[in-house]
């Protein structure tokens, strides 16, 4: 019962405890890098994930033998099945099944025609920023929104001749953005709840910096997106589309993401069947041909979920908390500072919202210290744990996108074209110059003694 006590208590602080990671970052991004610099093509995955991943959980589980096997596989376990590693694993899998369902009877090809059939090439990618914006917003997931998307968009960028990396690159973006700032999202839940602010006033501090930020990022792709030309045959069957139009429908109008995605099956098989383009054996066929295309990720997240927990435990997220806490001079570079733990952490754990969980309690102190504005606390904790989220190679959402594009687009060609997760930190930071900023979107200082905003105290 002691040893059981003590597997829930973590450790002191130690940099140590982030080796195993730090060796997963080096194996899987180095041996890329080298590949790469070779001239090897799909250089990042030529060396599997999951081995890395598993080199690193067996190092962690050696630097650690003498806490015992057992107890370091009961830490794992604990962080593999999370409540949010299993939720984003059910994802994958709707998705892929989703995905190859409808790429079986024809709907992404379909769709894709029709896309490029409203919309003409030279506006394909702000477009689908914009879609996968709403969408993100809607739904309040990245991963829902990733996995609904980049199929069409990866067909529309084939087929309209465009810059593959920067197409799926404003699904990304577009969303991460709704991931960032949906009053369902599961990052923005967290913020509110470890800050004790209200989703509405972390909506609204939020959306000040998030959506100019995206109008910018809109009128850099006007402006810098190529006119494509659209080649092959470019045919498409109206029913075959109906699938992708309910699902993204149906998350718009806030159902749950898990239904839209069973929805989507079932409306993907039925249009098959019913046209002929696939028959009831092969449905069944293709939705496990779709589960088994996520096998990669679907046990690097379990294996990224285990490590991190035995880096939480064994003080390595404590250490990083410190080091960034000795660094705070004044407000504004606490706030920085919040930013920075936000963005390490979820480095760290390769999971925006468990970041959040993690430093939700530092960040408070840090917060209450400082007097900074709470709510703006709770908008940079999420802001900044999806933005890093948006650049780490081995984050669930490249991960995703890898799978649905057959590897065929990598992390390096991407990120340079994640422009508004770049713009959205640019546009954070200058609202720390600024101390009339929470006043103006906030309307209204923070109440330190009620522990509410102001306005809510001057009404009581």
């Amino acid at each position: 019962m002691k040893e059981q006590i003590k597997l829930h208590q973590e450790r002191e602080a130690s940099g140590l405890a982030l080796i195993p990671l730090l060796f997963f970052i080096v194996i899987y991004l180095g041996v890329g890098i080298v590949l790469h610099s070779k001239g090897v093509e799909m250089a990042f995955y030529q060396f599997p994930s999951v081995v890395a991943m598993t080199i690193a959980v067996i190092l962690a589980f050696l630097m650690y033998h003498k806490t015992g096997i057992d107890n370091n596989f009961k830490l794992f376990a604990r962080g593999a099945g999370d409540e949010n590693i299993m939720t984003m694993l059910m994802i994958f899998l709707l998705a892929g099944a989703f995905s190859s369902v409808a790429g079986a009877m024809g709907g992404v090809s379909s769709t894709a025609n029709l896309g490029l059939a409203i919309i003409p090439p030279r506006f394909i990618v702000p477009g689908i920023f914009i879609i996968a914006a709403f969408l993100s917003t809607a739904t309040g997931t990245s991963m829902g929104t990733v996995g609904a998307i980049v199929p069409i968009a990866y067909n529309m960028a084939k087929t309209a001749d465009l810059n593959m990396s920067f197409v799926v690159a404003a699904v990304l973006t577009g969303a991460m953005f709704g991931d960032n700032l949906s009053m369902i999202s599961d990052t923005t839940i967290a913020a509110t709840r470890t800050q004790g602010v209200d989703l509405k006033d972390k909506f609204r501090t939020n959306a000040w910096i998030s959506i100019p930020s995206a109008l910018i990022t809109l009128s850099l792709m006007v402006i810098f997106s190529k006119g494509g030309t659209a080649t092959g045959n470019l045919d498409y069957n109206l029913i075959k589309v109906v699938p992708y139009v309910l699902v993204l429908g149906l998350a718009l109008l806030g159902l749950n993401v898990f239904a839209v995605l069973i929805i989507g099956i079932i409306s993907a098989s039925a249009v098959g069947v019913g046209t002929g383009a696939i028959g009831l054996m092969e449905v069944a066929a293709k939705i496990w041909a779709g589960y088994q295309g996520m096998i990669e990720v679907f046990i690097l997240s379990m294996f990224v979920g285990g490590l991190a927990e035995l880096t939480k435990h064994y003080g390595g997220l404590k250490w990083i908390i410190d080091k960034t806490s000795k660094l705070l001079k004044g407000p504004k570079s606490a706030s920085v500072g919040i930013a920075v733990l936000s963005a390490l952490t979820d480095a760290a754990t390769a999971n925006n919202t468990v970041a959040i969980i993690v430093t939700g309690e530092i960040a408070k102190e840090i917060s209450e210290k400082y007097k900074i504005d709470p709510r703006r606390t709770a908008s940079f904790l999420d802001i900044f744990s999806c933005i890093m989220q948006g650049f780490i190679p081995y984050g669930a959402q490249f991960l995703l996108i890898a799978s649905l594009t057959k590897n065929a687009v990598n992390p390096t060609s991407m990120i340079p074209y994640n422009w508004y997760l770049i713009i959205l930190g640019i546009m954070s930071l200058i609202s720390v110059v600024f101390p009339s900023y929470n006043r103006i979107v906030c309307k209204g200082e923070w109440n330190w003694e009620n522990m509410k905003p102001e306005q809510e105290v001057e009404k009581q």
